[in-house]
């Protein structure tokens, strides 16, 4: 079904072998060598099948070999299930064999360290010299159940049923899981790969082969890690435009390896690259293997919807309030019903009916007017999902029920997310559903979660691409306050030198005047103006609102005089060679503080931040990350993206602050990432906005140096 002259097609002799040798096959029942023959057999495998194990003659009614060097045939594919120290000589055998692909069960390599990392690269070694194409090592195994190739060679019970998902787990532990939850759902898969330690081929390997497969419509992912994240990022983004994509990515809680020295830093936990980076790939990312089925329920044979609008009808009112419920939670619309349906309704339901959205139509409904009240709701253009609920009473078949939501799903390209409520897990009615391609979920809130996701892919589809803007900008400027800084042992750029970054970046920044006396501050502050602000000019201390470093609204001579020999007694002596000194700034009065700033992830490089600024960035952790370099969509997608976004574009009858400032800020700090490798950590806190173009501007700056 895949097209000739791919570039991947190399990884057809891993799911289009037409002969595969079993090395460690074995006829003895629960050894891993025995259960993949039986399952390559009973799977009816289109192709040879040569058992390989040097001290039996016959397996499993099949002449067996003693090594694949004497096999007689040409061996596409490897099975490899033999002690971990044996793979290696098994490996140089399949390469002077001119073996093409081979999947190495065995565990025991780079998983559990020490002596098993070079066992590995030994491996590796191997096969690159006879470039031979491998999965694993320390694997479940690959399935493709195309019916010109039916290949299950995994040693598992579960027989995959044929479909159209094809999904890649890095655990082969959840091997056997997967596919038995997948009977229960009846879903089926094209193909899947447990790719262990990943010695080889990859995730984004499988992206690239199965976005050619003809058979493969959604793609499931359950992810450790990642290997090349910049890869994948081109593979996904292209391949998620035509088929769907979703993951669990496991390690949401796991933190940072180092202590971060930045506000960003101290948000940017592991997981944030991850969100990031699926965000601008259009990968639904779901929290557990329950909701990845959830998702592919839906998308395996429904379409994506068109919209957010959703309308419910059920026979039982208490499962339509949670609905509703978890739908609006979600961010999901129920607009409400048209005067043209209410009367169309009202013609055969009876009068205790109350003809809102959710549609209760009360529990001695029947399939007849399930299949009216659909039939009205799936014409109508005010929705785009239809979610039926039955709750099945003594009174009513569940089979005629499940009848009339297929032939009002029929009439209608909308898709239909059905809850059957107090049935039994694998009853007649839900059974025929699925049949007939339509998802059905136990509970409605599973239902809305699902949803939820599905709409995020829908708004990634509908978004524009984004444009790269080049802002002209000084980098020599940049590149001799970085060279100063190394010079002098500085870990940190700040005050003046930091906004003399922004500066040469087109970024607004306030501006700075030092005194190293109480009279020089006094000077200062009557040439800018009172009220001013006063901080402690030492790169020594970052965090100087912590450390009681600030004072603000300072009106007066004999104020800052007060505040300027307190300051000096409190932070006491100053190393050598440092003099005790202060930056005197123009108060900003007016617009919201907001943060921007940067981290830098080892797996995703820099990432982009923006949030409610001042002390309340940690506290509300109303944040948007994104991975550089940034669009002009994406900038704006963050700004959008914040649950505080209603007080920057004008809340309750306050002036909007000037967006366009904002975003270009994003932009330039995007640049000057791109042309600087030089960071590890940036804070532009607080970043000032407001109404006044003038007066949205960084207030404070500092940049963290690797």
């Amino acid at each position: 079904m895949r097209k000739g002259g791919n570039k991947m097609s190399n990884l057809d002799c891993i799911f289009r072998p037409r002969s595969i040798a079993v090395i460690g096959a074995s006829s003895r029942r629960q050894t891993i060598g025995r259960e993949i023959l039986h399952n390559m057999i009973d799977y009816e495998f289109n192709g040879k099948i040569f058992p390989v194990n040097p001290r039996a003659g016959v397996i499993h009614s099949i002449k067996a070999y003693s090594t694949v060097l004497d096999v007689p045939d040409a061996v596409d594919l490897a099975i490899v299930a033999v002690p971990k120290e044996h793979v290696p000589l098994v490996a140089e055998q399949c390469g002077e064999k001119g073996v093409k692909g081979m999947v190495v069960i065995s565990a025991g390599f780079k998983e559990v360290g020490g002596k098993g990392v070079e066992l590995e690269k030994r491996l590796v070694k191997i096969i690159k010299k006879y470039g031979i194409r491998l999965v694993g090592p320390n694997c479940f195994g690959v399935v493709n159940t195309e019916p010109d190739v039916r290949l299950n060679a995994t040693f598992g019970k579960a027989r995959p049923k044929p479909g159209n998902i094809s999904f890649i787990s890095q655990s082969g532990a959840l091997g056997e899981a997967i596919f038995n939850f997948a009977e229960l759902l009846n879903l089926g898969f094209s193909m899947f790969a447990s790719i262990g330690n990943r010695a080889d081929i990859s995730a984004n390997d499988l992206l690239e082969y199965w976005a050619e497969d003809e058979l493969t419509r959604i793609i499931l992912m359950y992810i450790e890690n990642f290997g090349n994240p910049t890869n994948f990022t081109q593979i996904a983004r292209k391949l998620t435009r035509t088929k769907p994509i979703v993951a669990v990515k496991s390690g949401r809680t796991s933190q940072g390896a180092r202590a971060a020295s930045s506000h960003t830093g101290a948000l940017a936990g592991a997981d944030v690259g991850v969100d990031a980076l699926f965000s601008q790939c259009g990968v639904m990312r779901t929290t557990s293997i329950e909701e990845l089925y959830d998702v592919a329920m839906m998308l395996s044979n429904q379409p994506v919807p068109k919209g957010n609008r959703v309308a419910i009808v059920t026979n039982a009112g208490g499962p339509g309030i949670l609905a509703t419920d978890a739908l609006i939670g979600h961010g999901l619309k129920l607009p409400p019903l048209s005067a043209k349906i209410k009367n169309d309704l009202k013609a055969f339901l009876p009068p205790e009916v109350s003809l809102n959205n959710p549609l209760d139509l009360v529990a001695g409904a029947r399939g007849r007017e399930f299949t009216l009240a659909l039939d009205a709701v799936g014409k109508d253009k005010a929705y785009d999902t239809i979610v039926p609920i039955f709750v099945q009473p003594i009174t009513v078949n569940e089979l005629d029920v499940a009848q009339s939501i297929i032939d009002a799903k029929a009439k209608t390209d909308k898709p239909f997310l059905v809850s059957f409520m107090g049935v039994g897990f694998r009853s007649e009615g839900i059974e025929k559903l699925s049949q007939n391609g339509i998802p059905v979920y136990i509970f409605p809130e599973a239902i809305a979660k699902a949803l939820k996701t599905v709409d995020g892919y829908r708004q990634y589809l509908q978004r524009k691409k984004g444009k790269f803007p080049t802002f002209k900008v000084d980098q020599q400027a940049v590149k001799n306050i970085i060279e100063k800084s190394r010079q002098a042992g500085h870990e940190a750029i700040i005050s003046e030198d930091a906004l003399d970054i922004l500066k040469a970046y087109g970024i607004p920044a306030a501006e700075y005047a030092f005194a190293e006396s109480a009279k020089e501050a006094i000077a200062v502050a009557n040439e800018v103006g009172y009220p001013v602000v006063m901080k402690l000019n030492t790169p020594r201390i970052l965090h100087k609102t912590e450390a009681k470093a600030v004072r603000v609204d300072i009106r007066s001579d004999k104020e800052l005089r007060s505040h300027f020999n307190d300051l000096k007694k409190q932070i006491g002596p100053t190393p050598k060679g440092e003099k005790f000194s202060v930056a005197i700034q123009k108060m900003v009065s007016g617009g919201i503080e907001t943060v921007i700033g940067m981290n830098y992830d080892p797996a995703f490089g820099p990432l982009i931040m923006l949030g409610l600024g001042g002390i309340y960035v940690e506290v509300m952790k109303d944040v948007a990350f994104r991975i550089t370099p940034l669009s002009d969509e994406r900038a704006d997608e963050m700004i959008r993206s914040l649950k505080s976004f209603p007080l920057l574009s004008g809340f309750r009858g306050a002036d909007a602050v000037d967006l366009n400032v904002l975003k270009e800020a994003l932009l330039r700090l995007s640049q000057l990432i791109s042309d600087f490798d030089e960071f590890s950590e940036i804070d532009l806190n607080p970043f000032i906005v407001s109404g006044d173009k003038r007066e949205c501007k960084a207030v404070d700056a500092r940049f963290i140096l690797k």
